[in-house]
Order: C-alpha cells, then structure tokens, then sequence
C-alpha cells in the first residue's frame, strides 16, 4: 500500500501541465541532441542548466532528466542511419544496425530500436519503483577491487565482439587501453603519452576518437568504394514492422539486455555505455550463428538498445540514493539539485518523496512521449538515405566538425578527428574492429584507479582480489570466457582441418 500511494505522489507531480511541458520539452531535446552526431547529453545538460535556476527543482531535474534518456533514443538513429554513433552508448548499435541499413532494412532497425528502447526504460524504471533500497545496499558493497575485476570481464568480454578473431579484439582492447592513458595522470599530476602537446593533456576527446572510427572512417571507406556512384535505395515504410520470426529473434536478447542494463545502471560509475557493450558480447556469446553479428543480426540491436535505456534509468538510483554518479552526465544533474538545496543521498527519498516518487513517474511517461515521437519519424529519417551520398558525405563531415567543436570550443578537436578517421579507416582496411577499442578506452582510466586505489588499501597486496567474494567471483567468470575463447579456437581450428583432410581424400 505504501508504494501505492508513493506512486499516485509521484503521479500527482508528474501530471501537472507545466512538469508535463518541461518533461516533453526535455525529451524532444534530448532525442534532437542524441541524433545530431557528436554533441550528446552532457553537453545540452550543462547548457540547459543555468536556465534551471528559476525553474522548481522537481520541474528543473525532470526536464534534464528528459534530456539523459531522451539521447539514447535519438543516439541510435545516426547510428545506424549513417554509422554515425550519437552518444557513446550508442557506438555498438552501429556494428549491426548500419549494415541493416544497407540492405535497405532501415526502417526496420529503428522501429526495433523504438520498442527494445521502451522495453528496457521500463524494465530499468519496474527495477527503480521495487528495489531501490536493495540496489543501494548491493552498490555500497562494491568497493575498488570489486570494480577493477568488473571491468576486467567487461574487456575480455569486449573482445568477442569482433568478426574475426578473439586475437584480434584482444589486441584492439589492448589498444584503447593504451589509449585512455594519454593525458594526466589522476594521481601524480605527470603528464603521460602528451608529447608536449597541450591540449592532450585532458586525454583524446572521447566523442572525437568515436566520431573518428566510425563516422569519418565510414566516409572515407564509401568515397573509396563504389558506394559513392551507386543510387541510395528506396526503403518502403510498410517493411518496418519485423514479421513473427524477426519479433520472436527479438525478445530473448530484449530481456537479457534489459536485465543487464537494470543491474549494471544501478552501480555506481558503470553507465549505459558498458551496459550496452556487454550486452552485445553477451548475445554473441549466446547465439547459435555468431558470424551473423556484424552483417546486420536483429539481436545486435536489440540487446544494447534495451540495455542503455535500462541502464539510463537505474543510473538514477546511485546518484539519488547514495549521491555518487554514475558518470560525468549524473554529475552534472547532482550538481542542479544541490543548486536548489536539495542534498542527494540516502534521506532524499523521505525528505523529498515529491521530487522523488515525481521524478520516477515522469520516468514512465517520458518514455511513453518518445515512442509517440519516434515511431511517427521513422520515415522521415528513413528518407535521409534518399538523399545522394554526394551531398550527404560533405554534410555528414560538416556535422561531425561542428559537434566535436562545440565540446570544448577547440579546433584541435577537428584535427583530431581527422587523425582518428584516418586511423580508422587504416583499421577497417585491416579488418579490425573498432567497437572493443572504444570500449577499451572508455573503462580505461577507470580500470586504472580501481587497481591502484585497490593495492593501496591493501598496502599492495594482489591478493586482495581473490579474498574478496564478488570481485574473486567476476574474476572466476573472467577466467571462464577466457578458456571457452581459446577452446574455441582450438575447436574450430581442428574442424577446419578434418575438413581439410576429408576434402584432400574425396580428391583423391
């Protein structure tokens, strides 16, 4: 009965026209920013913020919130319209939802993505209402060791996500590994892998470095391609609805990515962005045919769209619960509550139940608005590829350039852009995968001071990992995909050459 009527609170907040309004205004933003390559949340949030500080604190959070779950909607558009990741989360959904896209199964794509969205909002927000108390005890238990060993399985998980190889993706992880430390060091203050250059001293621009290996790479491989002479296809709009076996392919990875999101969300310092990687190492781990991911398989979208949008919401839970972000975006939203005096942590849910229980309705019908305003769109961003790639490349490199700038205002970031799509299309050629270097990079850094900050407190000793019950069970898992990869291997390098062998004794 209580949580009842902790809802119909939270409903009588939420339905006021003018918390309606912001809500909607937030969303429909927030779908904007995530479609428009390289600008994302935190950029329209930090922008969006001073315009709160006349606004009532429950009305300021919903609309900022609108803006964070708004993004992952839109973020997949680009991406799989245009290999054009619109936040980081959404990098992954380009593996498959770009080659869908090609065989004229657009439309598709994104009425997939739409629902797989919806899906895991709701399934985060269900985990949000009932377990909120729970969740919050269950993030207090994870100290540096149990987050080192997390990330860890996140990387060697990230390293199945490749066509080719597992050696292959291991090598790019390495890579983004390498890559995550250019900048400062957290600790000492040294400047690492700078080469005197100032302006990495902050580290390489995270939406640059994806912008680079997907977008401009993307470009430059179609200009060098026949692509750039062929006629874009016409995609029919009645061909969006996915028949009973496409829908039935949908709804198991639509579940896991859901519960993974949910789960992962709620911790602090993970974010959709790992959630959403995992999620796709996960169903490839799991599918009969592996070699279908990355040649437009359903279940490639599916999965990491409902796990960032889970993950999206549950965010919320460390943030308002324990006053620790998930990422710099939760930071920043922490930062316009306690602008308005209102103090994040385990008392805000019974000293703000309005703000709360408000916040986690207009969850529900924030939601609802985007699914009225996306399934509606689907043709409209469908008939970008109607336009000729003549004009659609120099627009998208434009795009690129002016969302890269507008993060720090930096023309290095436009030169660095360049580099990184260059090396991009250096990795396509060679038929590297970019999506495990991104990873790599993003958990990079915080992979770092996990471990450091673990051996401090345990005055150096390693063993502080395996005495600890769950990080020794994340590592035990770590362990298991490691043997199952390398068995693999040996098993389908043994099949090939029986293969081999009998091929050899039919001809002769």
């Amino acid at each position: 009965m209580e949580l009842l009527s902790n809802l119909w609170l939270g409903l009588q907040v939420a339905a006021e026209p003018i918390t309606l309004l912001y809500c909607f205004g937030g969303v429909l933003l927030g779908t904007v920013v995530g479609v428009l390559p390289g600008i994302g949340a935190l950029a329209a949030i930090s922008l969006l913020l001073p315009l709160t500080y006349h606004m009532p604190p429950t009305s300021a959070i919903i609309m900022l919130a609108g803006v964070y779950y708004g993004a992952q909607y839109g973020g997949s558009t680009a991406s799989i319209l245009l290999n054009l990741p619109g936040t980081p989360s959404s990098a992954v959904t380009c593996l498959d939802g770009y080659p869908m896209a090609k065989k004229g199964k657009a439309g598709l794509a994104l009425f997939v993505t739409t629902i797989a969205s919806l899906a895991g909002a709701m399934s985060g927000l269900v985990l949000l209402v009932l377990f909120s108390p729970a969740i919050a005890e269950v993030g207090l238990k994870f100290g540096p060791a149990e987050f080192f060993s997390m990330m860890v399985l996140g990387l060697v998980a990230a390293s199945s996500m490749t066509a080719g190889s597992a050696a292959k993706g291991l090598s790019m992880v390495v890579f983004g590994l390498l890559l995550g430390m250019v900048g400062t060091d957290v600790n000492s203050g040294v400047a690492r892998f700078s080469f005197d250059v100032p302006e990495l001293m902050d580290g390489i621009n995270l939406i640059a470095l994806a912008m680079g290996l997907f977008g401009v790479a993307e470009v430059v491989r179609c200009i060098n391609s026949a692509d750039m002479n062929r006629k874009p296809e016409k995609v029919a709009l009645k061909s969006m609805v996915p028949s009973r076996e496409e829908f039935r392919a949908t709804l198991k990875p639509m579940v896991r990515g859901s519960a993974l999101g949910s789960a992962l969300g709620a911790l602090p310092g993970v974010g959709p962005s790992i959630a959403a990687f995992m999620a796709y190492a996960i169903e490839k781990k799991v599918a009969k045919d592996p070699s279908r991911f990355g040649q437009g398989a359903i279940e490639g979208i599916t999965a990491p769209e409902s796990a960032n949008n889970a993950a999206a919401q549950t965010a919320f839970v460390p943030s308002l619960s324990l006053g620790i972000p998930g990422d710099a975006v939760m930071a920043v939203m922490l930062g316009a509550l306690i602008i308005h005096g209102i103090q994040p942590g385990p008392m805000l849910i019974t000293e703000q139940p309005q703000l709360f229980w408000g916040l986690v309705v207009s969850f529900a019908i924030g939601n609802i608005m985007l699914v009225v305003l996306n399934l509606p769109t689907i043709g409209l961003w469908v008939a970008l590829l109607r336009i000729p790639f003549a004009w659609m490349y120099p627009a998208i490199l434009v795009f690129v350039a002016l969302g890269v700038y507008s993060v720090n205002n930096n023309t290095f970031d436009i030169f660095s852009v360049a580099a990184l799509g260059i090396m991009g299309y250096a990795l396509m050629v060679l038929r590297f995968e970019p999506a495990p270097l991104l990873l790599g990079y993003i958990l990079g850094p915080m992979l770092e001071e996990n471990l450091r900050r673990s051996l401090l407190l345990s005055r150096g000793d390693p063993m502080v990992f395996i005495e600890r019950p769950i990080s020794a069970g994340l590592l035990a898992v770590t362990l298991l995909l490691l043997l199952w990869a390398v068995w693999s291997t040996v098993r389908a390098t043994l099949r090939s050459r029986r293969q081999l062998a009998l091929a050899q004794q039919a001809s002769a």
